[in-house]
C-alpha cells in the first residue's frame, strides 16, 4: 500500500480486519476481545472495517426523539434499536456504510480523546479527497461534514485508556432511509454519502484500501497485517464468548 504522509513509524503493527458484512453483536464481541488483547499488550492495535445490515445504534448524545419514525415503521423495516456506550448520536447502519472500529491504546500513542477523534476524522477526509470530494469538508467531534450533512459520524468509548467503537462512514448506502434518523443533535440535515458528494460510483474495495492506508499513516504504524477472518466470527466461538461475558 502506498503512503502519502511523512510520519516517523512508531514500531507498532496494525492488525486490520476487513470483514465484509458482520452482525452488530458479533462485531461487538470481537471488539471486546481485541480490547482485552490491546489492554494487556499496549504494543498492539487493531482496526475492524465492516458493514452491518439495518439497525440503529444510539450513543450518549442521542435520544429517542432523534428517531423520526414510529414503532410500526421500525418493525416494518426490521430495524432494531441498540443503546450503546459510545459518544455520538443515533447511527443508522445499513449496507453500503463502512463501520470503522479502531482499538487503540491512547496512552501508548500519547493521544487525548479529542486528538484521537481529530486524527480519525482526518483519515476520512483524506479518503474523500482521494475520490475528488474536498470542497466544504470540515471535521468536529460529531464527525466529518460535507456542507450541512454528515458523511461520517464519529463516536468512541474508552476503557482502561484503550479506545474502541469509532466511526460510521457512508460510502454508497441508499440515502432515503437516513431522513428518518437524526444522526447527531447538531445535524440539521440527513447524512450524505461519498457517492452522493462525488456524483458518481466508487469501488468499495478501493475505499477500504485507502482507509487502511490513511489510518496507518495517521497513527504512524510501521506496517499492517491484513486479515479477512477471526475465530470469534464463527457461531460456536461467539456463543462461548458471550456466555463467558454473561458470567
Amino acid at each position: 500500500m502506498r503512503g502519502n504522509r511523512e510520519q516517523r513509524p512508531n514500531g507498532k503493527v496494525l492488525q486490520a480486519y476487513l470483514l465484509g458484512t458482520v452482525d452488530f453483536e458479533t462485531a461487538l464481541v470481537l471488539q471486546r476481545r481485541l480490547h482485552y488483547d490491546v489492554a494487556g499488550d499496549r504494543d498492539q492495535a487493531a482496526l475492524i472495517v465492516c458493514e452491518h445490515e439495518g439497525l440503529i445504534t444510539v450513543g450518549r448524545n442521542g435520544s429517542r426523539r432523534h428517531l423520526l419514525v414510529d414503532s410500526a415503521e421500525l418493525h416494518a423495516r426490521q430495524w432494531r434499536i441498540r443503546w450503546v456506550n459510545r459518544a455520538g448520536g443515533c447511527w443508522l447502519h445499513s449496507l453500503g456504510q463502512l463501520n470503522l472500529y479502531p482499538i487503540i491504546p491512547l496512552d501508548a500513542f500519547e493521544l487525548t480523546v479529542p486528538e484521537f477523534l481529530a486524527r480519525l476524522g482526518d483519515v476520512v477526509r483524506l479518503v474523500l479527497a482521494d475520490f475528488s470530494v474536498a470542497a466544504r469538508i470540515r471535521i468536529d467531534d460529531a464527525g466529518v461534514w460535507a456542507g450541512d450533512r454528515l458523511v461520517a459520524a464519529l463516536g468512541v468509548a474508552v476503557k482502561d485508556d484503550v479506545a474502541y467503537y469509532g466511526a460510521c462512514f457512508n460510502v454508497y448506502p441508499s440515502l432515503d432511509a437516513y431522513r428518518l434518523v437524526r444522526a447527531h443533535p447538531r445535524a440539521p440535515e440527513p447524512m450524505t454519502s461519498l457517492e452522493r458528494e462525488r456524483r458518481g460510483p466508487v469501488r468499495p474495495a478501493m475505499v477500504r484500501e485507502r482507509l487502511v492506508e490513511h489510518f496507518r499513516d495517521a497513527f504512524g504504524f510501521s506496517r499492517v497485517s491484513l486479515f479477512s477472518d477471526h475465530p470469534l466470527l464463527h457461531a460456536k466461538t461467539i456463543a462461548n464468548c458471550r456466555l463467558q461475558i454473561a458470567n
